[in-house]
């Protein structure tokens, strides 16, 4: 049995933050495939950190204080109470360490010459391929955190989220009837277009969908739309290839991105143009939904010269199924920034 197996039995409970600006949570930290896995109480992963890549900020002094190499911000802080998993992990860290090779001028030329080749190649491919594999094992929840932190972004440019304790619960309401998918909707007033999806099923909204119409068919068609856009383009793709292959590496390795890359995509994301959906894809999208396509078609262009597809094949040309949303969640939405 070797050291890495025989440490993955043990479990200890810790304290984790993953930026100085966040509250340290208790979480229950335990030893993976090559990686210390930091889950929260209810057994859910929020971060794995490779090994190789964990760094002791006070070596020798207590609580232990560990964090991923050059991300010094987040940190897992583990008491004396726990030194069995402190002891794993040191132990685990000096064989790391003694294994990592040391070539002479021979073998550093021979590696240079090897790498050089591979970048040769990897200018083409490797972008893509590094983005492709991060985008297959980050967990739910480090896409949640992302998401959470890009809001926090937005609303620096925007403003707050005005979403009123009596609107939160028609917010739901509305997500719950239009998608299967666990979506998090919130509302600001300015600042940005329409919709704008994050990860971690999280969807700004502007006011002004619920504040300068009638009826609810024109929010839930940007809400339809927006998450059709998400399932053909996964919101986590879009961040980690405008940030480019070394943010999918940082991610991959220390689970998590700097600040100044989700500021600058924040910025970004409020000024890129929506992608053009095929009509098909909207209309089986609104079929899906139970909701019709032309108050949406009408509020894209009021003429309907331009959405005229999405007008003569509406799949509810009489009513819809079921009404969008009741009437009084419906009122609380329209003065959701009054309060």
């Amino acid at each position: 049995m070797t050291a890495l197996t025989k440490y993955q039995r043990i479990e200890a409970s810790g304290l984790w933050r993953a930026s100085p600006e966040e509250q340290r949570r208790e979480v229950i930290v335990s030893i993976g495939d090559a990686t210390l896995i930091i889950s929260d109480l209810r057994d859910r992963a929020l971060t794995h950190w490779s090994l190789p890549a964990v760094m002791r900020a006070n070596p020798g002094d207590w609580p232990a204080i560990y964090h991923p190499d050059g991300d010094p911000g987040e940190t897992l802080e583990l008491t004396e109470g726990e030194t069995e998993m402190v002891a794993a992990i040191e132990k685990l860290r000096n064989a790391i360490e003694r294994r990592r090779p040391r070539p002479g001028r021979l073998r550093t030329a021979m590696m240079a010459a090897s790498l050089a080749s591979v970048l040769a190649v990897g200018v083409f491919w490797l972008p893509g391929a590094m983005v492709d594999h991060t985008l297959s094992v980050v967990p739910a929840a480090k896409r949640l955190d992302i998401g959470q932190r890009l809001l926090a972004d937005i609303q620096r440019l925007s403003g707050p989220s005005c979403n009123s304790a009596s609107a939160r619960l028609a917010l739901d309401h509305l997500a719950e009837r239009l998608t299967d998918d666990d979506l998090h909707l919130t509302v600001v007033k300015t600042g940005v277009p329409d919709s704008v999806m994050l990860p971690g099923n999280i969807m700004v909204l502007n006011s002004a969908l619920f504040e300068d119409y009638e009826v609810p068919d024109i929010a839930a068609g940007h809400i339809i739309a927006a998450t059709l856009r998400a399932r053909a383009s996964d919101p986590l793709d879009r961040l980690l290839r405008h940030s480019g292959m070394f943010s999918s590496l940082r991610l991959l390795t220390t689970g998590t991105l700097p600040d100044e890359t989700l500021k600058a995509y924040a910025e970004a994301l409020l000024t890129q143009p929506e992608t053009e959906l095929p009509v098909e894809t909207l209309l089986q999208g609104f079929q899906e939904a139970g909701v019709k396509s032309s108050p949406y078609a009408y509020a894209l262009d009021v003429s309907g010269e331009a959405t005229l597809p999405l007008i003569e094949a509406d799949p509810f040309p009489g009513a819809a199924p079921s009404p969008v949303l009741s009437d009084g969640d419906w009122i609380r939405l329209q003065s959701i920034c009054e309060t």
